[in-house]
């Protein structure tokens, strides 16, 4: 997998099977971006696990904080780590004694670990790094361009606007971009004065 560039389809495949989500680094504070996060994709549905060992005997929107990924005791589907890079392979090394075995890893934005991908990799979990599920759900759905955000998604009709647990449909066209030729010469141009 090409850990610089995701395939909306791989995305919107993860997106749309996963149900549980524990989030690692989770917070109660409702200033901080896994706040933000844990209540978007709870709101749009998603069984959502707040892990953090800080924060035991507190809740996040009536969910009990967790200490560890190995004290959820039921299955999960996918781990959000919501943690610097520098402390990635440790949750990994410990999804990786789940049974059963969490069928995606993502890394939140700003943080990567390649060594840690390929060892999650090595045993058939899907890894996505550097991205935002909330971003990328908003994306996929249309819903973030209702505050004028480019989506990269084409309808003739406007996402509906969600209810609590709704899910929206990830199933809109998703065009091409990011990359164009006027964005590689900006680049180029820009290195080149460096």
């Amino acid at each position: 997998m090409n850990h610089d560039a995701y395939p909306d389809n791989y995305i919107r495949g993860i997106l749309n099977s996963v149900k549980s989500i524990a989030m690692v680094g989770a917070s109660p504070v409702n200033v901080r971006p896994s706040y933000f996060a844990f209540k978007y994709l709870a709101q749009r549905g998603y069984d959502m696990i707040p892990v953090n060992p800080g924060h035991v005997g507190k809740e996040l929107l009536g969910k009990p904080f967790i200490a560890s990924l190995s004290d959820i005791g039921r299955p999960i589907d996918m781990i959000d780590i919501f943690r610097n890079s520098s402390h990635i392979m440790p949750v990994v090394e410990e999804a990786l004694t789940l049974d059963p075995l969490p069928k995606v890893i993502w890394m939140q934005l700003g943080a990567r670990d390649d060594l840690a991908a390929a060892k999650a990799e090595s045993v058939g979990i899907k890894v996505v790094m550097n991205r935002c599920p909330k971003i990328e759900y908003g994306r996929l759905s249309s819903e973030i361009s209702w505050m004028g955000v480019n989506s990269r998604t084409l309808s003739s009709k406007r996402a509906p606007a969600p209810t609590q647990g709704m899910r929206l449909s990830l199933n809109r066209m998703s065009v091409g971009g990011g990359d164009t030729a006027a964005s590689d010469r900006a680049a180029k141009n820009k290195t080149e004065q460096s």
